[in-house]
């Protein structure tokens, strides 16, 4: 069943679901009717019933419901589960692209101006709630399954309570103030967000840690080693270094994909954002995406990323999503092969800004990490097998949002028949989201490790991963004939590409604080446009020198950053959905309450 598990999509659960949290409301006779042709719990509390259930709440990981507007929603990309706008782009990995005109939420979001009436919050919260009321209900129906045994019960509780677990960490990190809606709650939705729910979150990931097999008959299943990833992923948010460093170890020692095999970081970068290479040992959980499958689905690729392609290129849409200078700068390495922690853009990557596609252009000859280019597509150098990066004819405006395009999410040319998914208006593709990855696991234990002073330790992660980073494998290459970009790669590299370790002892010369400083701009290297930095600047609490210090440099580039501002003890968090607020009220009273500063 070659990832069938996860590709056979929104099957059963829209039937069911109770409506995630509170959506929009409708009247209570309505909601009294008997629909024809719906599922009585009778009908779907069997074997068979909760096995469709489940994987429907899995299909609720790519954010899509199969159309986010079925629940009062919008673009697929307001609740991509990459978290490109609410990650990256608000933290200074890419602009928004395209041009001003196009997208304008994100724009504020961009600048640090959103506010709850902002309705791409509101689309996300939606698609997250939902994800949750799918497990709700599996979990309210489980005691009454009859032709189960009670390991099978077990088994399906601990991969729902994962479900749960990545649901509701995905809220906490946006919004901190979240209602916690289990299975006791479902004629009774409307909680209070005023109680802290990080504690529900490690339960159920500790669940599914004690009861999930290491191994699954099924790739796309969560395995106990995906559950442990997860826990002590929710213990380093809450700076619980002394419950994250032995969960961490096992997984160094024992932990395992779901094929079985060892975790280990790929030979290869590239190998974590290629449909070819997907699940493999540096997989540790991913949603699992595909195309071409005969599912007759409108789309089954990864449509959160539909307008992140360059503009007027192969792929048709949309221009979205451009790497930033202070970006691309943070790859400058010295003569020793080591970044630049502190003053990188000191030592700017030459661009082609205002310089056309059909005039002459070098690329810059310095010092690079070899990561940059399997993440940033520059001018001059090969757009994986689609020729080299032409430049501004591929970028809709380069004043407005600068000279780059984004890479990890583009498929390749020379398989496209396989991996492209052309259902839709735009771009979908097969790559596998990956949510954890095993380097995200090395770099979290080696901030760990540093965090409880053990240097030595946190430098020998933090190594592992710069040792990959320097193989030549993941170095970009040349074309053989750059008029022919399908036949194949020279032996000369597309950059000088000088990649060290941090050399013995360098960690406990420096000390904690410069151990962490390496550790944290080791992330912002290894883990660009994941969507990860604006969470990892908050919870740094650096986030406010981090924004203002982006907005300073950043703005004298391009024109979308005009009036951009971080504002203290308010944008740590996104708000509460003015619309749920609104929606909340119980007896009279608002059961939801706002984040701070709004």
């Amino acid at each position: 069943m070659k990832r069938q598990f996860l590709t056979s999509k929104y099957i059963i659960v829209a039937a069911v679901v109770a409506g995630g949290l509170f959506f929009d409301a409708c009247s209570k006779s309505f909601l009294e009717r008997e629909p024809q042709g719906s599922l009585t719990s009778g009908t779907v509390s069997t074997k068979a019933g909760i096995n469709e259930l489940l994987i429907g709440a899995y299909a609720a990981l790519d954010g899509q419901q199969q159309d986010v507007a079925a629940i009062g929603g919008g673009g697929p990309w307001e609740a991509a589960p990459s978290n490109w706008i609410y990650g990256s782009v608000a933290a200074g990995d890419a602009h928004k692209g395209s041009d001003a005109t196009d997208q304008p939420p994100i724009s504020l979001i961009a600048t640090g101006q959103f506010d709850a009436s902002n309705g791409f919050f509101n689309t996300k919260w939606k698609v997250l709630f939902d994800g949750i009321s799918r497990v709700n209900v599996i979990l309210s129906l489980l005691p009454d399954v009859t032709d189960m045994t009670d390991a099978e019960k077990t088994q399906v509780q601990a991969e729902g309570r994962f479900l749960r677990g990545h649901y509701y960490f995905e809220l906490k990190k946006m919004f901190n103030k979240v209602p916690w809606v289990d299975e006791t709650h479902i004629d009774d939705y409307k909680q209070p967000n005023n109680v802290d729910i990080w504690p529900n979150i490690e339960a159920d990931f500790k669940y599914a840690y004690d009861n999930l097999p290491a191994l699954q008959a099924q790739v796309g299943r969560a395995n106990k080693w995906a559950a442990a990833a997860y826990l002590a992923k929710t213990y380093v948010y809450q700076k619980k270094w002394t419950d994250a460093k032995p969960v961490f170890d096992l997984i160094k020692e024992q932990g395992t994909t779901p094929k079985g095999t060892k975790y280990a970081l790929t030979d290869r970068f590239e190998d974590n954002f290629d449909s070819e290479t997907k699940n493999n040992s540096e997989s540790v959980f991913a949603i699992q995406m595909s195309a071409n499958n005969g599912t007759g689905q409108i789309s089954s690729g990864n449509q959160g990323e539909m307008l992140n392609f360059p503009y007027n290129s192969p792929f048709g849409c949309c221009g979205f999503y451009q790497p930033t200078q202070d970006l691309v700068n943070s790859y400058r390495t010295d003569a020793a092969g080591l970044p630049y922690l502190d003053d990188y853009n000191t030592f700017p990557v030459k661009n082609d800004m205002k310089i056309l596609s059909s005039a002459p252009f070098t690329p810059d000859a310095g010092n690079l990490d070899p990561r940059l280019d399997w993440t940033v597509g520059r001018r001059g150098i090969p757009f994986l097998d689609w020729g080299n990066h032409p430049g501004r004819s591929w970028v809709r405006d380069q004043d407005y949002a600068g000279p780059y395009a984004p890479k990890k999410n583009v498929y390749w040319q020379y398989n496209q028949d396989k991996y492209k998914d052309p259902n839709s208006w735009a771009p979908g593709s097969a790559i596998n989201l990956v949510l954890i990855r095993y380097a995200d696991v090395l770099l979290m234990a080696a901030e760990t490790e540093a965090e409880l002073g053990n240097l030595e330790a946190a430098q020998t992660y933090v190594n592992q991963v710069r040792t990959r980073a320097a193989n030549p494998k993941t170095a970009v290459y040349r074309y053989t004939n750059d008029s022919n970009p399908m036949g194949g790669f020279s032996t000369t590299p597309a950059a000088k590409y000088v990649v060290a370790n941090y050399p013995a002892g360098r960690f406990a010369a420096g000390g904690k604080d410069f151990a962490l400083k390496a550790i944290r701009f080791e992330r912002k290297l290894e883990l660009a446009m994941e969507g990860q930095r604006y969470f990892d600047i908050v919870r740094w609490g650096i986030a406010n020198a981090e924004m203002t210090k982006f907005y300073s440099y950043e703005s004298k580039i391009t024109t979308d950053l005009n009036g951009a501002k971080f504002i203290p003890n308010r944008n740590e968090y996104y708000p509460v959905p003015q619309r749920q607020i609104d929606l909340s009220l119980k007896s009279g009273e608002r059961t939801l309450e706002q984040n701070q500063g709004y």
